[in-house]
């Protein structure tokens, strides 16, 4: 008679794992608190850029949007958005302020509108794309792109973010006698630079050495060495001559790694709601604002598709023909943040492809979403602990990650430039 007394019962999963699926994806909550945190740390710099590029700029009324209010709702929006694709879309990419529609806003928008009315045309395109996905067209485009296509979407933007991570860190630039150059003319200068670098060596061996937390750990070491560099060199932000593009002083390329004197710093939401839906029609005409919608809704509405492809190839949950699962969930949650973006006047928000870094690191759920979610709206309050991490520190993320997309590559069959429909039969 056999004794079964001794065999250790195999122990239900928590309703935490059950709802995000995280045995099922083979990830722990580990790992997705983990991914969730490296996610939040290499897209943290939306929370000063953003308020940079919209704050300053006066709109054709020469009224400014503050700094103060416009980071603190940046967090915010950018906070509730994370948190409801993880909740609903179970899907481990975060939402927030997207860089390139808030140029737009700022540099083309506001010079012919009013701040209101600019995010009331960032607020109508967010309703237009998401008719779109609520009718089934959105989703339709999507499926109809090739897997294959959809796997160069992914090796595409694993490029282009190494090459973010580069030119951010001042590793790389657009100065010199060719389209992109080695540093400032061919010449690496500056501790930053350094401290890049540090970090990208650091970041590689620990991640060929299989260290569980690589990207944390690497951004975190990374960050106090360069509080130590700014301790004893003392530098400021990095100054570049408009005319010649030469190195004037170097420096931080954003965040100044410095210890704050404050830990908390309470927010600004005075810009809740300032936007105006009817304004921009009255002013410029029909034709005029249309075109301007379909310019930003052009943009969102291919950009969260290579994200979300790229995003899902690299935790593989992608099918077959490379589609994420909850596709619909996903699109319907970007597109409410394109219209939270705009009704918080901090322009559209999307899906970010920083959640790569993330994936890196084993979020394959939606709670590393949700991680991230609450590290932005803690943020709100914690901007002072948020601003010591430099972006030199956290872009080496972005280049390792980058090239872990490239690899995919490989998965392209590169024998055939037709649609297998399209194929002649073989002769006989």
């Amino acid at each position: 008679m056999t004794n079964n007394v001794d065999s250790p019962a195999k122990a239900a999963p928590s309703g935490l794992d059950r709802f995000f699926k995280i045995t099922e994806r083979g990830s722990t909550v580990g790992q997705e608190l983990r991914g969730g945190l490296v996610t939040f740390l290499t897209m943290a710099y939306i929370l000063v850029l953003n308020p940079i590029i919209l704050s300053g700029k006066p709109d054709i009324n020469g009224d400014e949007l503050s700094f103060a209010a416009v980071a603190a709702g940046t967090a915010l929006v950018a906070g509730v958005l994370t948190i409801l694709m993880g909740v609903v879309a179970n899907f481990p990419m975060a939402l927030a302020a997207g860089l390139g529609l808030n140029a737009f806003v700022a540099f083309t928008l506001a010079n012919q509108m009013t701040w209101a009315d600019a995010m009331g045309l960032v607020v109508i395109e967010g309703l237009v794309i998401l008719a779109l996905v609520l009718t089934g067209f959105r989703e339709a485009v999507f499926t109809a792109v090739p897997a294959a296509l959809k796997v160069a979407i992914s090796v595409g933007i694993g490029l282009f973010i190494t090459l973010i991570g580069l030119v951010d860190s001042g590793f790389v630039s657009k100065f010199g006698g060719t389209p992109l150059n080695l540093g400032f003319y061919g010449n690496l200068q500056g501790w930053p630079v350094f401290v890049f670098c540090f970090g990208l060596v650091l970041m590689i061996a620990l991640f060929v050495r299989q260290v569980r937390g690589a990207l944390l750990i690497s951004i975190a070491v990374t960050t106090l060495v360069a509080i130590v560099v700014q301790k004893f060199a003392n530098l400021g932000n990095h100054v570049i001559d408009e005319k010649s593009g030469a190195l004037v002083t170097p420096g931080w390329s954003l965040n100044i790694p410095e210890l704050p004197s404050d830990v908390v710093r309470m927010p600004d939401f005075g810009l809740l709601g300032e936007f105006n839906l009817l304004g921009s029609w009255e002013n410029l005409g029909v034709v005029t604002v249309f075109l301007l919608i379909f310019t930003l809704l052009l943009t969102d509405f291919f950009d969260t598709m290579g994200t979300m492809t790229a995003v899902g190839a690299e935790a593989g949950l992608n099918d077959a023909d490379g589609v994420p699962p909850n596709t619909r969930r996903i699109l319907v949650i970007d597109s409410v943040a394109a219209v939270a973006g705009g009704a918080g006047s901090v322009s559209s928000n999307t899906s970010f492809i920083e959640s790569t870094s993330g994936v890196a690191e084993g979020a394959r759920t939606g709670l590393s979403a949700v991680v991230t979610g609450v590290l932005f709206l803690l943020a709100i309050f914690l901007a002072p602990i948020v601003e010591i991490v430099p972006s030199e520190a956290a872009v080496p993320a972005l280049v390792v990650v980058g090239f872990l997309m490239m690899q995919q590559v490989k998965q392209i069959d590169w024998d055939t430039w037709r649609s297998p429909s399209r194929r002649s039969s073989p002769s006989s």
